[in-house]
């Protein structure tokens, strides 16, 4: 069983009086500073620079190995200046090696191909099938060695196994060569580069995972060899380290810690190990660090700004929603308010957006587009489009069940121009049309027309057959495609509004038992 140890600050160990080996040799000391599912957020990372720039300034009482590690989906969307501060990002707090995650392959496949050589960090996935005959064999890696202080570490990454579903361009980039394995092929590829490591002579062996929680557990299970996983992609936020949560045995026996810091920057790890003279870790301490907690790095901002166009201020927030419990399922004010913004620009009856796409907060205060931009960073333009109302119903009743689905996937259907009532369990009981007069029009959630019609905003993304909606899947139909996203939307809202915007929860989503 793995010991905790004790630390006086987040950043390093506090001197303890225990002997760990039996031939009396000193413990390899290691401390990883890990990051994971930033998804562009610019201020989250100024924060997190000053996070690393104190981890880098801490100076332990004992020789310890320092790495700084990534477990992708660091960038996010289409647009290139996000990703180059993601890209700027990882330079500036200097992480060796990342993960490929989904968001990484956002982008178009000649943006894809274009950026790539500039990340600052090895970029591995071991785990692309057609690997050998793929032009990404040139920019990608299925592992590398690090070595500090004369100790070497073995460093391997996945991409997700679900990748071409997950991304916007995934049919371009499955036809420039990116076809990721399932998790069973992707066990055995692991399993491979770690034999090929250990023959190498490395027994401290680390993997950057975007392959989500409940496929981690499986691979720290089904391989041998492994000591850590730092994962991604499911966004969960992995506290401490507890038996069968986030430590488990390996097929040989020997432990295995699995970390993730949940999502969009509000979080970075710090996982402080010590291994004996085979390469088994024997002590360890998992540190999840909120970055609220840390100023924005005033040279990052800059360099930043200097990227992507120093903020407007645009208006005042007099009420802020408050920070949700859980961002997936909870009815969520922001949302409301963004919704309502791209049915009035559009002019649509409705407008649905996917719980999932809402990655910022506001506060209150004065608001800036810096801040806008970060509310939805993914830039998919908004539509509108006819769909039936079995089609609306049956959209919103399958986003329901993510209350009971792992990890809350896809997230529930955030809505304008609709209320609507569901269970703990995810069954909708009741819905209604709100009319662009504020009428109330009940619709039969269990016998929904197929003959009534709705005009309805909603963005290219849910309407292209992704995330599992099949129903809303008419985005070649559309009656108008705008030039414009979420954020767009938002920021007209507020440029429009006469005096300070209060963000409140009006009820139109209600959850009961």
């Amino acid at each position: 069983m793995i010991n905790p140890v004790k630390y006086n600050i987040s950043f390093g160990y506090k001197r303890a009086d225990y002997d760990l080996n039996k031939d009396n040799k000193k413990p390899v000391r290691t401390s990883i500073f890990y990051v994971n599912d930033y998804h562009g957020k610019a201020i989250n990372m100024e924060r997190t620079v000053t996070a690393s720039n104190a981890f880098d300034c801490y100076t332990p009482q004992e020789k310890t190995d320092k790495l700084k590690l990534a477990s992708g989906d660091i960038m996010v969307g289409t647009d290139i200046k996000t990703n180059k501060v993601a890209m700027q990002f990882l330079k500036f707090i200097g992480v060796s090696a990342s993960a490929v995650g989904n968001h990484e392959c956002d982008m178009k496949s000649e943006d894809f191909f274009n950026e790539i050589p500039n990340m600052p960090a090895t970029l591995l996935a071991c785990n692309i099938k057609n690997y050998d005959e793929s032009k990404l064999s040139k920019y990608i890696k299925k592992s590398c060695i690090q070595e500090i202080n004369g100790n070497k570490y073995g460093i391997i990454g996945t991409i997700p196994s679900d990748l071409i579903s997950r991304i916007k361009y995934g049919k371009v980039l499955q036809d420039q060569d990116i076809q990721p394995a399932n998790i069973d092929d992707t066990i055995k590829y692991i399993q491979e580069e770690v034999n090929k490591l250990k023959s190498q002579g490395i027994d401290k062996i680390i993997l950057l995972s975007h392959s989500g929680y409940g496929y981690d557990i499986k691979i720290a299970q089904n391989t041998e060899g492994i000591d850590v996983i730092l994962g991604g992609h499911s966004h969960n936020l992995l506290k401490g380290i507890e038996k069968d949560v986030n430590l488990f045995n390996s097929k040989s026996g020997e432990p295995v810690i699995i970390t993730q810091a949940g999502r969009d920057g509000r979080n970075f790890g710090i996982l402080n190990l010590e291994f004996d003279k085979d390469g088994v870790i024997t002590k360890a301490q998992n540190n999840i660090g909120n970055t609220k907690d840390f100023s924005r790095n005033a040279i990052a901002k800059y360099i930043f700004e200097k990227i992507k166009g120093k903020p407007e201020i645009i208006g005042e927030i007099r009420t802020a929603p408050p920070v949700l419990k859980n961002d997936l399922t909870d009815p969520n004010p922001l949302a409301y308010y963004g919704a309502d913004a791209i049915k009035e620009l559009s002019g649509a009856d409705i407008a649905l957006i996917g719980a999932a796409n809402l990655r910022g907060t506001v506060e209150k205060g004065v608001i800036d587009t810096g801040v806008i931009s970060e509310i939805s960073p993914f830039k998919n333009k908004i539509a509108k489009i006819n769909y039936t109302e079995k089609e609306i119903v049956d959209a919103i009743k399958y986003s329901a069940k993510s209350i009971t689905t792992q990890h809350n996937k896809p997230g529930i259907m955030q809505v304008s121009g609709l209320k609507y009532t569901m269970t703990k369990n995810g069954d909708v009981t009741s819905m209604s049309y709100i009319d662009r007069k504020g009428n109330e029009h009940p619709i039969d959630v269990n016998n929904p027309r197929t003959d009534k019609i709705y005009s309805t905003a909603i963005n290219e993304y849910f309407s292209s057959n992704n995330d599992g909606y099949s129903m809303l899947n008419k985005y070649f139909e559309a009656t108008q495609k705008y030039d414009w996203d979420l954020n767009y939307a938002i920021e007209q809202k507020i440029r429009a509004s006469k005096g300070p915007i209060d963000i409140i929860d009006d009820g139109r989503i209600t959850i009961t038992d």
